[in-house]
């Protein structure tokens, strides 16, 4: 049984930071590439940041450079740090194992002042 549990979401103003965590039990994941996904209410969910199992990393142009994805895979971890947040990335972000139906619930990340 896999399980996905997201984690570190709140309530932060713009320009701060936020840590999401994603772990991951019941599933080999670390040989898997891993994503990170956002939501917003009555949308689809949108590509965020796509971590390798090699370690390459890919992002949504619209945050490059402000959000960086890793993996500590002795943990069966992902992480999303989250620079220079603004209202708009306020979603419910979700982890995701690249190429397979599992996710997680969902963490809500707010930014707003």
């Amino acid at each position: 049984q896999v399980q996905l549990v997201e984690s570190g979401g709140g309530l932060v103003q713009p320009g701060e930071s936020l840590r999401l965590s994603c772990g991951a039990s019941g599933m080999i994941c670390m040989r898997y590439a891993m994503d990170w996904y956002r939501q917003y209410p009555g949308k689809e969910r949108d590509f965020v940041a796509r971590i390798y199992a090699g370690g390459a990393t890919y992002y949504e142009d619209s945050i490059r450079g402000r959000f960086t994805i890793s993996r500590d895979n002795a943990k069966s971890t992902v992480y999303l740090q989250m620079n220079s947040l603004k209202p708009e990335d306020t979603a419910v972000y979700y982890c995701h194992p690249y190429n397979t139906d599992y996710w997680g619930r969902g963490t809500q990340v707010t930014v707003s002042s």
